[in-house]
């Protein structure tokens, strides 16, 4: 099983809002626990892969405020 393999589907983050204002990116984990990140407007358009450390880090940054939001 490869680390980039996708295991569950993608899901859009509920503060992504509806209608014309649903740009948002869509999530779903990897077989090494980390995750896959696309374009929920272009899905066909590329992956990008994080190890679980890395995204570990990104969302202890979120939750710390670290991106002014």
């Amino acid at each position: 099983m490869s680390s980039q393999e996708v295991v569950s589907p993608f899901v859009k983050s509920s503060f992504s809002g509806g209608g014309s204002a649903n740009e948002c990116v869509e999530v779903a984990h990897t077989a090494d626990g980390g995750r896959a990140v696309r374009d929920s407007k272009n899905p066909g358009g590329g992956l990008q892969f994080y190890a679980p450390e890395g995204w570990a880090a990104f969302l202890d940054g979120v939750k710390g405020g670290a991106f002014g939001g």
